[in-house]
């Protein structure tokens, strides 16, 4: 009975659209953001190297690929525009930070994540050309070509690594508040802290984004839009933002990938084709045009290859080669499944619970 609307009051314009209208959702919304932003970090200073693993295996993971999966949602989910060159912008935005830090060494760190959110935005409107006159599986394969060549293209010019021998890029130390950020001599918990910080206020501005005039023109145009140009949308002003605006949160997660998470990359090996399949499952497993659908299909999709790994090698004791293959045969089946058992996400089995607590006892 404690999930009801009665007693909540909207007694302005501001509080009737809100993005969290029960009071409940938004104490449950605050309570995630002290934990996230205040709990965990204390946590993490106080574990010392013991919590060097959840750090690098889940948390850092997690708020990147969900900052990811929010861009590509923003695209497919909002706008209705498939792509398929996710990983290709991710390198985009690497890149773009490596070589903005190199070149302005005194440069804040925020601004060259914003720098490379730019100029990955830039990179995604110009191959997001083709959608103003192909769509659907067209569109999917021309997003796809966008993923080769600019993979190709960091691999084979080597002003893009500084022509180092090895063809790597290798983030150089930074610090931010007069702690070590990036580099091997980075603080575990400030890297969280950071990364959590960014992605918590760019999910702000997205949902916001989302559900104002620019949000109704992305929906619009997904959900037909011959109807949309005669209503007055802009066809090619809409799916061009819509790639900017994807692309420009995926290029801030590729800047974050590289500087705070791993320290180092090369093109083909980070940013291969897998890492766009997998962000589309994210979206796909989490809920397609939601933003909270990004962190929950993020998270399962980074959870459970170590809740399988634990039980396949520590619990029942295969080697790891073998048990790698049975983790890709396992993800495989649960997408399988779960997309069959309910093909809206996870964010509609959460909007259904809300929904069933707030009829709870009643059946209907």
């Amino acid at each position: 009975m404690f999930y009801r609307e009665s007693g909540d009051f909207k007694t302005t314009y501001t509080s009737d659209q809100a993005i969290f209208p029960l009071a409940q959702d938004r104490w449950f919304v605050r309570a995630v953001v002290v934990l996230a932003l205040v709990v965990v970090p204390i946590a993490l200073y106080f574990g010392g190297s013991g919590s060097s693993y959840w750090v690098n295996t889940f948390l850092l993971p997690f708020f990147i690929y969900s900052l990811a999966a929010i861009g590509l949602n923003i695209l497919v989910g909002y706008c209705g525009q498939i792509s398929l060159g996710t990983g290709a912008f991710l390198a985009v935005g690497a890149y773009g930070y490596y070589k903005l830090t190199t070149s302005f060494p005194e440069i804040n760190f925020f601004i060259l994540l914003i720098g490379s959110g730019v100029v990955t935005a830039a990179v995604g409107m110009l191959f997001g050309l083709p959608s103003l006159r192909i769509k659907g599986f067209y569109l999917a394969v021309a997003t796809l070509a966008a993923q080769f060549f600019i993979i190709w293209l960091f691999y084979k010019v080597p002003w893009f690594y500084n022509n180092n021998a090895t063809g790597q890029i290798t983030v150089p130390p930074r610090e931010l508040f007069g702690l070590m950020l990036t580099g091997p001599a980075g603080v575990l918990w400030f890297k969280y802290l950071v990364t959590a910080a960014v992605v918590i206020l760019a999910a702000l501005i997205a949902k916001n984004l989302v559900r104002g005039r620019i949000g109704r023109s992305w929906m619009a145009i997904r959900d037909m839009d011959i109807a949309a140009e005669l209503i007055g949308v802009r066809p090619m002003r809409t799916k061009l933002l819509a790639f900017g605006v994807s692309s420009f949160y995926i290029g801030i997660a590729g800047a974050l990938m590289f500087s705070v998470y791993l320290g180092a990359a090369e093109s083909g090996e980070t940013f291969g084709i897998q890492q766009s399949f997998d962000i589309l499952f994210m979206i796909i497993i989490g809920g397609l045009g939601t933003i909270l659908g990004s962190f929950l299909g993020a998270a399962f999709i980074v959870l459970l290859p170590i809740v399988l790994e634990l039980l396949l090698v520590n619990g029942v004791g295969l080697n790891t080669g073998f048990a790698e293959h049975v983790k890709v045969v396992t993800l495989g089946v649960l997408i399988l499944v779960f997309l069959i058992a309910e093909p809206h996400g996870f964010a509609r089995l959460w909007e259904i619970t809300k929904e069933k607590l707030r009829l709870w006892p009643f059946p209907h």
